[in-house]
């Protein structure tokens, strides 16, 4: 016999699992990135064009992560002024 089909909490939870490594994939992007800008940067031997170049990689990695926890933010902010909690999934016919 086959077990049981998946029910609605399984794909809340797989949901949930998805998105916080998400997050946890953002920050070590963030860091693997801010690393290889440091590289460039030392390995740019003075030259002006390849310290600009490791300075925009800092510069766009900075506000990734900016635009990330304001998105979280925003996020939170909602949930203060409407009572709802949007930052958890849930799939229920009856509330959660």
């Amino acid at each position: 016999m086959s077990p049981d089909p998946a029910g609605l909490t399984q794909i809340e939870k797989i949901f949930e699992n998805i998105i916080s490594s998400s997050v946890a994939l953002a920050f070590i992007a963030l860091v693997v990135i801010l690393v290889w800008a440091g590289m460039k940067f030392l390995t740019s031997g003075g030259e002006a064009k390849a310290i600009q170049s490791a300075q925009q990689t800092v510069t766009w990695a900075i506000l990734g992560m900016v635009f990330l926890v304001v998105a979280w933010l925003i996020l939170l902010l909602i949930k203060a002024f409407t009572g709802i909690d949007v930052t958890q999934f849930c799939i229920s016919l009856d509330g959660c």
